[in-house]
């Protein structure tokens, strides 16, 4: 608990002194041009916050957390999201530099850590009063290639999955019923029996047609029988068929 006092006055004494010395000289630069002073008291301001957020514990960083400060919750979320991969640090990578724009300051801090490099990336407002801190990891070529090939093979990946699923789906579609499919079913097979029906009625009555052809003299012979029977003409009547009638023998 004595640490996170001791890590918190300082921090805080830091930004005073900076917020006072910026405060004081504001109106001596030009538009977009830092002033020296300011300059350096802003350096010195990222690089001090930056040597204490390095050093915090996880215990620490998890009070912080809690702080409700919108800074300082933002600045220890993104260096506990990064420095697992960062190791312990090394050295400093550079000098800082400071960047004037639209009444804000961009202080970069380059540090080398064991695993990679990364930039510490501080914007205060024009009183010198920290927003934002993020930590820009600066990855080896090697690292960088590797994550364009781990993305690139979980895109392909992700398609491809994509792709059997919607096979799959569209398989399943054969199982879903298709009231209109029926119906037409239906019809086709009602047509096919119905021209079946056509198709064996048409020869037996070419056949009875050629019969009576064949059997003229013998139709004539009943038609007049049938005429005498009932006493009137064949002009009355046309004798379609013969057939004969099968009678059981007594």
């Amino acid at each position: 608990m004595k640490t996170f006092k001791k890590i918190t006055s300082v921090c805080m004494a830091l930004l005073v002194m900076a917020a006072l010395i910026i405060g004081s000289t504001s109106m001596v630069f030009a538009a977009d041009k830092v002033d020296d002073s300011v300059k350096n008291t802003l350096v010195n301001t990222a690089e001090g916050l930056t040597d204490t957020i390095i050093g915090l514990a996880d215990a620490d960083i998890e009070n912080y957390l809690n702080s409700g400060d919108d800074f300082t919750t933002s600045a220890m979320q993104s260096w506990q999201s990064s420095k697992d991969e960062l190791g312990s640090k090394k050295d400093k990578n550079g000098e800082t530099s400071v960047t004037l724009k639209d009444d804000q300051y961009t202080v970069t801090v380059p540090v080398k850590f064991e695993k990679a490099d990364a930039n510490f990336v501080y914007v205060f407002d024009s009183t010198g009063t920290p927003v934002s801190l993020s930590v820009d990891v600066q990855y080896g070529m090697g690292k960088t290639l590797q994550r364009a090939g781990l993305n690139t093979l979980m895109g392909i990946g992700t398609v491809f999955v994509m792709l059997i699923l919607l096979s799959l789906l569209i398989s399943l579609f054969r199982f879903i019923p298709n009231p209109e499919a029926k119906k037409a079913a239906e019809a086709k097979a009602a047509k096919e029996v119905k021209e079946a029906e056509a198709a064996a009625a048409a020869p037996a009555v070419q056949a009875a047609e050629e019969n009576l052809a064949d059997d003229g003299e013998l139709v004539a012979v009943i038609a007049a029988a049938i005429a005498a029977a009932e006493g009137t003409t064949t002009d009355g009547f046309v004798v379609r068929s013969i057939r004969k009638v099968k009678r059981n023998r007594r």
